[in-house]
């Protein structure tokens, strides 16, 4: 249905291009043409293989509603990539020791779409254009035909104010060592951090002088979109709105809007594994009885850390569908990464996926009762939508600050280890720590508790996605704003 009477909005969304930008970006897309917009989303070549069939799915489902693609000219080589690097997953998936200064020029080179954007805001005339927080040149190229830019940063309230916070106050600056703790000033509910678990903020390195782009050409920008809903963290949505950005509006939780089985099972598809075998054995355990252990598309641990997440599995007694990423130290035929004889001694107790998994399907499943997650956003999102207490094992940037929020805000999930370091990959949590939060999880008047305030949560989430909830409210006058 449309809201507005006038005109039909058009938007273009731009994410970057990574698995966990793309996903919000198409729901997002999704979204604004089932409210009646036209939406366009801008990508290349590659990506828009990615994209093409949950596209081509909903428009089949929805004939009469507008959501296409635009694509863009990237030439790897010729900006110095390596060929067919068009998605920052292709330098954690090669396991490139490398890879954190190469994402890094990856972003930088995204400036190459500049003047194909102008181009097209000039040809197109859109009335907005949701662009990803690393391109910040996106503001000035819109500045230029006068179209509103707005910035979706792919997380939450409560990290964006942890973030400002930290950069205003920079408290880190009066402690003596990385690991004493300090309250983060300004910031609501004295949250309390160490040096280690703060996003780097030197603004001395590339990336730091890149940060502050990022953050002038927000401030430039008409606003930021936010993939949340209020009711989750009421006290960061006041405070951003009043400090941080001008305006903001909450849209979220987009995976809300995956209802069908096919919605569900093609987000973020990258292969063919098979749906119906997962939810076959899923259907064979008993409700709230299996844990999920999923790390995001990103992070790759070493084999020894595999190691001592499968005992600690195995001592816990837990059933569990447990979802490994492959890279180039752990897909070798013998899987070092394994104790010797674990998948026997596992059958019909775990189901391990190598590589992709339909994760929304999983969580969503009566018999999934806990999700070990990387603290990403989107995994988050996913995680309270389906009402799951959650184990945290954050592993780089802005996941130190959402297993605050997870664990002591919502007081939905429990840390695994003892484990502060950002550069937790470089350390070893123990089979023991595995076990201890697996069970903590599950079993406990505590862990009722907070089961119990998990699936409150998950009505929340739906509701405000509802007609009438907040979320639903916000788009509506996002809406009706710029198509006026």
């Amino acid at each position: 249905m449309s809201t507005s009477p006038h005109r039909k909005l058009h938007v273009l969304f731009f994410p970057m291009m990574a698995h966990g930008h793309m996903i919000p970006a198409l729901d997002m897309a999704k979204l604004f043409s089932s409210r009646g917009a036209k939406s366009t989303i801008l990508t290349t070549p590659l990506n828009s293989k990615i994209l093409q069939k949950p596209i081509d799915a909903f428009k089949n489902l929805n004939p009469s509603l507008e959501i296409d693609m635009e694509i863009f000219n990237f030439p790897c080589a010729q900006l110095g990539l390596p060929e067919g690097c068009e998605n920052v997953d292709f330098f954690t998936s090669n396991n490139n020791n490398d890879g954190g200064y190469m994402i890094f020029k990856f972003f930088k080179t995204t400036r190459f779409f500049k003047e194909q954007l102008e181009k097209l805001l000039e040809t197109t005339r859109p009335d907005c254009l949701i662009a990803d927080m690393f391109f910040p040149w996106a503001t000035e190229a819109a500045e230029k035909f006068h179209v509103p830019r707005f910035v979706f940063h792919g997380t939450g309230y409560f990290s964006l104010c942890t973030g400002y916070c930290i950069r205003v106050n920079q408290p880190q600056k009066r402690i003596a060592s990385s690991c004493e703790p300090f309250v983060i000033p300004d910031l609501p509910g004295d949250i309390v951090l160490t040096q280690d678990q703060i996003i780097d903020g030197d603004d001395e390195t590339e990336m730091g002088k890149f940060m502050i782009e990022v953050r002038e050409s927000e401030v430039k920008s008409s606003g930021v979109i936010v993939n949340s809903f209020y009711e989750l963290e009421p006290d960061y949505a006041d405070f951003y709105k009043r400090f941080v950005a001008k305006r903001a509006w909450n849209i979220g939780p987009l995976s809300v809007l995956n209802r069908g089985f096919e919605d569900k099972a093609e987000r973020g598809k990258k292969t063919s594994i098979d749906e119906v075998e997962c939810l076959e054995w899923l259907d064979s355990k008993k409700p709230e009885s299996v844990i999920y252990i999923s790390f995001g598309s990103m992070a790759s641990f070493k084999n020894e850390q595999l190691i001592e997440i499968a005992a600690g599995l195995e001592a816990s007694g837990t059933n569990f569908i447990w979802v490994v990423r492959k890279n180039d130290e752990n897909t070798g035929e013998e899987e070092e990464w394994l104790p010797k004889g674990f998948e026997e001694r596992m059958k019909g107790k775990g189901m391990i996926i190598r590589g992709w998994a339909p994760q929304m399907l999983i969580l969503d499943h009566q018999a999934t009762g806990g999700f070990v997650t990387h603290c990403g956003w989107n995994s988050i999102l996913e995680g309270v939508a389906a009402g799951l207490p959650m184990v945290t094992w954050p592993v780089a940037a802005e996941q130190f600050y959402n297993e605050k929020l997870v664990t002591e805000v919502l007081r939905i999930g429990v840390r695994v280890g003892e484990m502060r370091r950002l550069k937790v990959m470089e350390g070893l949590i123990s089979r023991e720590e595995v076990e201890t939060a697996l069970r903590e999880v599950f079993v406990g008047e505590e862990a009722e508790e907070r089961r119990g305030r998990a699936k409150k949560l998950a009505v929340m989430a739906k509701a405000a996605v509802e007609e009438g909830g907040s979320s639903f409210n916000d788009l509506n006058s996002f809406i009706e704003e710029f198509s006026s």
